[in-house]
């Protein structure tokens, strides 16, 4: 018996219906720019064949949009309803042009459909995400409006470096050190932050975020993840604001420190902060890609069992890097094959299974 498991499901809200969350971050924000920029970082020595995001997660293009919905479609749930992909996604990409045109004194941004039309085989992307919005199955949520630290990353541009200078000319937001590959990209946790002047930038860029997502998708996001699950207390103030009422995210949170520090905050399924607001807690995962010799299938099975003992929603947690195969096909036709199998073994055990999103499991539990 999982001890932890069954700790992460006791404490918060219940619910006595067989109700399945599919949360998948990081949709529409550049990573690994293509297959041949992969390899030719290889050939000037950084290790990217060893870190999976590096290796596999890409902008997604129409192949991998077509692929995931055929998957998605092919199970329903109790209410004829198809399984439901909560895509939560940034807005906006760095415009690397005008970044450079400024000689890196100014950040400038395009909307994250605009980068699709800069990429190889995503013509048709958007169109997708509309089709996937419109039929129920692929809802967009707030992720923020890029997926990195923006003054952080034009500092170190500013100040030269070497490593985020050499990843800025392929296309790239920041990169790990060379030499130290085990740092990871730092620049991808979009909201610590170095100084109270980031602070505000940061809280900038949630607000602006949110208004950007209304005005592309047509309504308010109601709920939000941020990247690496790094926030401030502070920025929920702004998420009210906002209108924003469930803070998706793991059973704790990375709280930013001064000088770019952070501590570990702990959480359950429907508490409430100061603002009324709701966490949730992932409590499933399926994750293929980051340890393909584990049987992912059946270990999120078990975890969501004991969702369901516990009375809980079962939360699965599987990033967009599973899904993508502009740098190597496999990777995403394996995993594939792997959630379409999940998919039916959840439809079997539970045939009573309701497959909801993140902004309709709010409506729940209020």
């Amino acid at each position: 018996m999982n001890i932890k498991q069954y700790i992460t499901n006791i404490p918060g809200w219940h619910t006595n219906r067989k109700i399945v969350v599919i949360e998948s971050d990081d949709w529409g924000s550049i990573r690994m720019p293509s297959k041949k920029v992969y390899e030719y970082l290889l050939k000037k020595g950084y290790r990217v064949n060893e870190r999976p995001y590096e290796r596999y997660d890409s902008l997604e293009n129409d192949k991998d949009l077509e692929s995931l919905f055929e998957v998605l479609t092919s199970v329903r749930d109790r209410n004829n309803h198809h399984a439901i992909i909560t895509a939560n996604s940034v807005v906006a990409n760095p415009d690397f042009i005008k970044i450079k045109k400024s000689h890196f004194q100014e950040y400038h941004y395009e909307l994250f459909f605009e980068t699709f039309n800069k990429y190889n085989n995503h013509s048709g992307a958007f169109e997708l995400w509309q089709e996937g919005l419109n039929k129920g199955f692929f809802i967009p949520q707030f992720h923020g409006r890029e997926h990195f630290n923006i003054p952080v990353w034009m500092r170190a541009l500013q100040k030269r470096n070497k490593d985020v200078q050499f990843a800025f000319d392929l296309g790239m937001a920041g990169i790990f050190p060379k030499k130290n590959p085990e740092k990871g990209n730092e620049y991808l946790i979009a909201y610590l932050y170095e100084t109270q002047e980031d602070v505000i930038l940061h809280q900038l860029s949630i607000s602006e975020g949110l208004d950007l997502f209304e005005q592309i998708w047509g309504y308010k996001s109601e709920t939000f993840i941020a990247p690496s699950y790094t926030w401030s207390r502070k920025n929920e103030y702004i998420l009210n604001i906002q209108k924003i009422k469930l803070v998706q995210g793991m059973n704790y949170q990375f709280e930013p420190q001064n000088d770019y520090g952070k501590k570990k905050i702990f959480h359950f399924s429907g508490e409430k902060n100061h603002f009324g607001q709701r966490y949730n807690v992932r409590n499933c995962f399926f994750e293929p890609t980051l340890n393909p010799d584990l049987d992912w299938v059946d270990a999120c099975l078990n975890q969501i069992q004991i969702a369901f003992r516990c009375k809980k929603p079962a939360i699965i947690c599987s990033h967009r890097l599973n899904y993508i195969g502009n740098i190597d096909t496999r990777n995403r036709d394996s995993n594939l094959v792997k959630l379409k199998n999940l998919l039916m073994c959840i439809q079997k055990n539970w045939p009573d299974v309701e497959f909801v999103s993140s902004d309709k499991l709010i409506e729940v539990m209020t």
